[in-house]
């Protein structure tokens, strides 16, 4: 017999979410429609011997509550019990992405710097590409070393206005710390 993993659907203002929740901890929280959907499903339901029920779940209305107070600006990180379903090293890149501060943004070779890995770029970038937990962990954060706009899950024009709606709560923030 197999595990369940409970999963709903929730639409927001910049798309539709897939979330998942295995035993009280959020393991999927990602964009619906993207193109390795088949592969990631598939990695978290092997990973966690599993399959995806579609039910009610409480571990995933706080994750819901809190991307909805993301979005509106009135929130800047989550405090939400994750489980990441990966290799060790997809689980290490995870980890760093989650240390990028809000309003910010990283190249992969910063990344891989940070991670003490520069030759690593390549494998840290399909690392980031399988992440099963955007916003929460925010591979959004990730831009090309010339500050271009690199390929996200949700699509570029999603990634764009969670960047611009980061910078605009950071900047209003200074203002009212600082005018």
């Amino acid at each position: 017999m197999t595990d369940v993993i409970s999963i709903q659907y929730h639409k927001t203002e910049l798309g539709e979410l897939i979330l998942g929740s295995y035993k009280n901890e959020l393991c999927l929280c990602d964009w619906r429609y993207r193109k390795m959907r088949d592969t990631l499903d598939s990695r978290i339901k092997k990973g966690l011997n599993a399959e995806y029920v579609q039910q009610n779940s409480t571990i995933i209305a706080e994750p819901i509550k809190q991307i909805s107070e993301y979005i509106a600006g009135e929130r800047v990180s989550f405090d939400i019990p994750l489980l990441l379903v990966g290799t060790d090293f997809q689980k290490s890149v995870w980890e760093q992405l989650i240390k990028i501060p809000y309003g910010t943004t990283q190249s992969y070779l910063g990344l891989a710097k940070q991670m003490g890995n520069e030759k690593a770029i390549r494998a840290i970038a399909t690392a980031n590409g399988a992440n099963a937990i955007s916003i929460i962990i925010p591979c959004h954060r990730i831009i090309g070393s010339s500050g271009e706009m690199v390929g996200y899950a949700g699509g570029n024009p999603t990634k764009r206005k969670l960047l611009s709606l980061e910078n605009r709560n950071t900047r209003n923030s200074q203002t009212e710390m600082f005018g």
